[in-house]
């Protein structure tokens, strides 16, 4: 996906596209029969990827300006114009590699938070941002690189629609969305691991059974739209967001175009290929002019460009990847799993402890797939995602138990060995597993950490006070690089004052929301005010698209007008209510709402998004900011 792209979507480019991809996998099997790829070698690396956020604690939409800036192809671009990405350079596994990875990981990103503030923003490494919104996901703010806009309409095409979300963890969360912008919710800290042709399917299977342990002591995503949902939504999310198939198709087994996988890998990486080309459609084509064949036959070592930007297309969570470095071709598992942050120190703790378990259960089990059924790996993988370390996990011999004692008793051994039978300095070793292992026995993840927090700030301050309290407390303590086992909770006086907080309607309206239908009875309406102690209800059809409102005085003026209680508890609410009701969205600036409110003599205003009823705002909401606006004129005067 690096290559910026013009959409090609006629048949005849899309054919000459999966021409020269069907191609690429021949030369590759050319290069793996020859014995042509390198080995030997055993280099890792990374991708990090990153938030922008404003003095609000909210997405900041300066990523290009700030790429501008930093003049540097180690920065790339990503879908959304508040993320960016730095990549890496590859080391060998010796000595202290993970130390020097982690100098470079944060000096980079330390360029990135020096830009940043130049405008007034700064960096937060988490897996999603948890003061986003689903206003913060139009079109507006897609990066304006052509590679993007062919990615939303290849995908939009290919799913015949909107994108839609369902997930359900301590909350619940159901939308719809119309472009590919649900995916930039999403950042990781991606770790690559360089293996030889010959050992690479046993390898990959490894890396598949080590991924959900590995992950379940990393979650970081608990998060979205101010949703508890899982331990690592990024799993569910990014699954969804970018899955293509029809509902239709229920009959037919389809797979999503990001996926664990579905058995043991058997031979050599173009099985994977093979099986991606048989199930995955071309989205996106791109004018091919290298003939990989020819570029074989005379000794060279092609760049397979149609095969790598294929694979770019399908999000295995272990993905295979072919490249060229000094002019010889390697293969490398990408693991993409792994979560942005806590903190730097934690990714590259994560990014030692994936590999050495790899390494590890790679050399003591050379048996893995007699030794551990396939389901039982992707289960744990999913486990993981949803519970962390509160999972169940199995593992090899159908030992099973929670996670925490599997990483402590199994996993952390298994890397440890795995490191230590290489020439990486033994400090580096006990240094990063340390990090792991003083999370995984106090209990801390990212995840839990931002849980607790916003437990403990469930008093004070709105949801939006809470959420950017703990985007603050996250990015300060990112800072001080503090390992996240020794972080203290986030405290509300971090979200830099009540006024970030109430820009925008959607950050403190009332989203658990009193409706009926139309054809409900006024009785139930005023029922309903009674037992709920508020003062309007709100009147939708069974689209949910607000059709009217019912205040306390409305019902009152029933009676006014001579009304028996018997006629008036009979009559439909669509009698009584306010029909069209003035209404704003969610993005509506709080001054223009409270205009609206007075120009039109109304006490609450509905909030309409994409035609549907999302939320409520009244007058009860703005006095926290009435509060503190009047505490702010006394300490003045």
């Amino acid at each position: 996906m690096g290559v910026d792209l013009v959409p090609e979507t006629s048949p005849e480019a899309i054919r000459a596209f999966t021409r020269a991809l069907l191609r690429d996998l021949h030369a590759m099997e050319r290069l793996l029969a020859e014995g042509r790829i390198e080995s030997g070698v055993r280099r890792f690396g990374a991708e990090q990827e990153m938030f922008l956020v404003d003095e609000a604690w909210r997405p900041a939409s300066v990523a290009v300006e700030v790429l501008e800036e930093l003049a540097d192809e180690l920065f790339t671009t990503e879908l959304a114009r508040f993320n960016l990405e730095a990549n890496l350079s590859p080391r060998v596994l010796e000595g202290a590699c993970f130390t020097a990875m982690l100098g470079e990981l944060d000096g980079l990103v330390e360029r990135v938070r020096d830009a940043a503030r130049r405008r007034g923003c700064e960096v937060a490494l988490t897996g999603i941002l948890p003061t986003l919104t689903k206003n913060d996901l139009t079109l507006d703010n897609i990066t304006p690189r052509a590679r993007y806009y062919a990615l939303n309409e290849a995908m939009r095409k290919a799913g015949g629609g909107a994108f839609r979300l369902r997930m359900r963890g301590t909350d619940e969360l159901i939308i719809e969305h119309d472009s590919v912008m649900l995916e930039s919710c999403n950042t990781s800290c991606q770790v690559h691991l360089q293996v030889s042709a010959e050992e690479f399917a046993h390898f990959y299977n490894v890396a598949q059974a080590v991924t959900g342990p590995v992950l379940a002591a990393s979650v970081n995503s608990p998060l979205l739209f101010g949703r508890r949902l899982w331990a690592e939504t990024r799993i569910a999310l990014f699954q969804q967001s970018m899955d293509t198939r029809g509902s239709r198709l229920h009959m037919r087994e389809m797979s999503p175009r990001v996926r664990f996988g579905g058995s043991w890998l058997k031979r050599s990486v173009t099985e994977i290929f093979q099986d991606d080309i048989a199930r995955y459609p071309v989205l996106l084509a791109r004018r091919v002019d290298e003939d990989p064949m020819a570029v074989v036959d005379a000794g060279g070592v092609p760049e397979l460009q149609a095969l790598q930007l294929y694979n770019g297309t399908v999000y295995r969570w272990n993905r295979p990847c072919y490249g060229v470095s000094k002019g010889k071709p390697h293969l490398r598992i990408e693991c993409r799993a792994l979560p942005a942050g806590p903190t730097t120190q934690d990714e590259m703790a994560n990014a030692a402890f994936w590999i050495g378990a790899v390494l590890g259960v790679a050399a003591a089990v050379p048996d893995l797939t007699e030794r551990m059924d396939f389901d039982d790996a992707k289960g744990n993988f999913l486990a993981a995602s949803r519970l962390g370390l509160r999972a169940g996990l199995t593992w090899l011999d159908g030992d099973s138990g929670p996670a925490d004692r599997l990483i402590l008793e199994r996993l952390l051994p298994f890397a440890e060995e795995g490191l230590r039978a290489y020439p990486v300095d033994s400090s580096e070793v006990d240094h990063y597993l340390g990090i792991v292992r003083e999370r995984v026995e106090a209990g801390v993840t990212g995840s839990s950490w931002a849980l607790r927090s916003l437990a403990n700030l469930k008093e004070a301050g709105t949801r939006g006070e809470q959420l950017a309290a703990l985007t603050a407390a996250t990015v300060r303590q990112q800072g001080e690089g503090t390992p996240i086992a020794k972080w203290g909770l986030a405290e509300i006086q971090e979200a830099g004052g009540w006024k970030h907080n109430y820009l925008r309607v959607e950050q403190y309206m009332t989203t658990s929301l009193t409706t009926v239908n139309e054809n409900e009875l006024v009785q139930l309406a005023a029922y309903l005010m009674h037992v709920r102690q508020i003062r309007h209800v709100l009147i939708e059809d069974s689209d949910h698209r607000l059709v009217g409102i019912v205040s306390y005085r409305s019902i009152l003026r029933l009676f006014a007008e001579g009304r028996t209680q018997a006629e008036a508890e009979n009559l439909p609410v669509s009698e009584v209510m306010e029909r069209d009701p003035v209404s704003v969205a969610p993005e509506t600036p709080t001054l223009e709402a409270i205009d609206q409110m007075r120009s039109n003599g109304v006490s609450a205003l509905p909030v309409v998004s994409d035609g549907q009823l999302v939320g409520l705002v009244s007058e009860t909401d703005f006095m926290p900011m009435a509060y503190h606006l009047l505490e702010n004129r006394l300490r003045e005067e």
